[in-house]
């Protein structure tokens, strides 16, 4: 986290994701497949510290903020699949996580 007066101790997190995911037009979905384009999303950054990344040069990796960066990575590889991406939530700990939905 980048503070006023400099930056916090980097830390790690593991991060729990739910993702709510509908079919498109009433399409089989096969979840392999869906976990396969997720996970090739996740291992871009994988072992990396957030605020080493593009996306959190100038944003504060947050949880909110990590949710947002999620949603938008996933929908697009999820539509490949007509699947909608309806909820996401980001979890950094078992009493912090942030949703986002597609409404």
């Amino acid at each position: 986290m980048r503070w006023e007066n400099g930056e916090g101790k980097q830390h790690n997190h593991t991060w729990e994701i739910v993702c709510e995911i509908h079919s498109k037009n009433d399409q089989m979905i096969v979840f392999n497949d869906i976990e396969k384009k997720l996970k090739e999303v996740c291992d871009t950054f994988e072992g990396k510290f957030l605020n080493k990344l593009p996306a959190f040069q100038y944003v504060n990796p947050t949880t909110e903020n990590v949710a947002m960066w999620l949603f938008n990575l996933f929908t697009p590889r999820l539509e490949e699949l007509n699947a909608e991406l309806v909820r996401l939530e980001v979890g950094e700990s078992p009493t912090r996580s942030y949703c986002k939905s597609s409404a």
